[in-house]
């Protein structure tokens, strides 16, 4: 098995303590390491600096053999197995709910923790659903496998939660405008693709996403259920209520994906119980870990995709009084998709795990 190893003291398997992680550099396996969010892990690990003691890159049969830059170093993609995970802590997991489903319990019984970014896992009741600046005691209940949250729901609970903490939240609705990158570096591609054809007067025929995103968008196409929503929006209900401990909370969702690269925005109606002046929720906001305020009403100025993509902090704007509902405000966010909505906060996780605290924002 080709890996990066790093100098540092042996570790045995089962290292990787119940409720932390070793304050020490990790030994380290990246499940999904060629997919897009795969990708956004390794670039994260070196530019934070997180302490690397042993890298292995897993992935697919199909994706075996890949050579992999990590920095300076040349990795090599390898077929995960069941001895991929012997003598790991950590294991980052990016490749899908049957994949995780299949390898996580294998990785844990190795003694590693699993951070999965699939919706394997994310509404079982045993395992914690964690967004560090939301819910960070949460984590430490783990029994081995942690849940990265859906994209989505990621962006919008760092928004609510700092709300919610001064005003108690009655009702919320939230229209979501999702990039490509939602569906995978193929659908990014794609994209770009038929982007092309169309400006050159061609036909956009889609093959990675069921509709062409150029110059168009279409609700999202995730499997709708009995009640007529669909998965991707009732994630957005169930999660929300399981990260912020409130199962009552009155939440509906419409996610449309649109021709945009990596970066979704979402549109949110939030009633409070009491109201809650605008001054006062944008101070909240301000001071808010992982958020950045992005207004010039002169300039008529507001988050947008390009503000955030490539970058950590889910940027809010365009707060304002409902004026159909006097307890109610409106605001206007946008964040990166592969970033705080998959990759960033998988590994901020592990960080929490280790220090005690989330990482920085």
């Amino acid at each position: 098995m080709t890996t990066l190893s790093t100098s540092g003291p042996d570790s045995q398997a089962n290292s990787a303590t119940r409720g932390g992680l070793p304050s020490r550099p990790l030994r380290i396996g990246l499940l999904g390491a060629t997919g897009a969010v795969g990708q956004e892990i390794l670039h994260l690990l070196k530019e934070r600096r997180f302490p690397v003691r042993e890298l292995r890159l897993l992935a697919s049969p199909r994706s075996a053999g890949q050579e992999v830059m990590w920095g300076d170093e040349p990795l090599v993609v390898q077929a995960v197995d069941a001895s991929s995970f012997q003598g790991l802590d950590l294991v980052l997991a990016s490749a899908g709910g049957s994949v995780s489903r299949q390898w996580a319990p294998e990785a844990v019984a190795n003694g590693a923790v699993v951070i999965d970014n699939s919706s394997a896992f994310r509404m079982d009741p045993e395992v914690p659903l964690v967004v560090p600046e939301v819910n960070p005691a949460a984590a430490f209940a783990h029994r081995g496998i942690l849940a990265n949250p859906n994209c989505t729901t990621i962006l919008l609970c760092l928004a609510l939660a700092p709300l919610e903490a001064r005003r108690r939240i009655r009702r919320v609705v939230v229209s979501t405008y999702q990039s490509a990158s939602g569906a995978g570096a193929r659908a990014m591609e794609e994209l770009r693709q038929l982007t092309r054809v169309v400006l050159d007067g061609g036909t956009a025929q889609s093959e990675v996403l069921p509709y062409s995103l150029a110059f168009n968008l279409f609700l999202h196409n995730s499997p709708l259920e009995e009640n007529g929503y669909c998965e991707e929006e009732l994630k957005m209900v169930r999660e929300t209520r399981k990260i912020m401990g409130r199962p009552d909370l009155l939440l509906s969702a419409t996610c449309v994906r649109v021709p945009v690269l990596r970066a979704h925005s979402e549109a949110v109606n939030i009633e409070f119980e009491a109201p809650l002046a605008v001054e006062e929720a944008r101070a909240l906001l301000a001071e808010a870990p992982g958020v950045t305020i992005i207004e010039d009403p002169a300039a008529n100025r507001f988050p947008m995709p390009t503000d955030v993509t490539g970058r950590d902090p889910v940027a809010i704007g365009r707060l304002r009084q409902d004026i159909s509902h006097p307890n109610a405000l409106e605001l206007w966010l946008c964040g990166d998709q592969i970033r705080k909505g998959a990759a960033l906060n998988a590994i901020q996780i592990a960080e929490l795990l280790m220090n005690g605290q989330g990482g920085s924002p």
